[in-house]
């Protein structure tokens, strides 16, 4: 039998909270689907096939994530801590659907080969392999961070 797909995986989820009156998990993967739809558009428009891989639906999912996250810092400042922890539990819900998350000690093991010989003037080839090599697993931030730590002990 074959595993269902990402996609898949996300519409029966939405389908099953909508069936169980989940409203947060439900709006929570209808927001995420429309974001992932708009996304197929953008794709049809420049490929002339809109249907997303699971590494693309895994991208779509992180700039969902990285919104929420963004959020959770902007109603803390302000003080709104009941939208803070919505926006935080729809994170939780989002981060279900990605991959885990590399450690920094992994991160710096994929970096050293990449990092061997290059100065900081190579940053930007540098943060393009490590994004390869790192393949969604690591934000760019944390990918960045390390980089640069990197590059100031050597």
């Amino acid at each position: 039998m074959q595993e269902k797909n990402l996609k898949t995986q996300i519409e029966d989820t939405a389908h099953h909270a909508l069936k169980n009156r989940e409203e947060l998990l439900l709006s929570t993967l209808r927001l995420l689907l429309a974001a992932m739809h708009s996304r197929e558009i953008e794709k049809r428009a420049k490929t002339g096939t809109g249907d997303l891989s699971d590494e693309e639906i895994i991208a779509v999912i992180r700039s969902e994530a990285k919104k929420r996250k963004d959020a959770i810092a902007e109603f803390t400042r302000g003080g709104r801590q009941e939208a803070a922890q919505k926006e935080a539990t729809e994170l939780a819900i989002l981060e279900k659907y990605l991959p885990q998350e590399l450690t920094d000690e992994e991160i710096e093991e994929l970096l050293r080969r990449i990092i061997e010989g290059a100065t900081m003037k190579d940053f930007g080839r540098v943060m393009g392999a490590a994004m390869k090599a790192v393949g969604g697993r690591a934000s760019g931030d944390r990918v960045s961070a390390i980089v640069k730590r990197m590059f100031e002990k050597s």
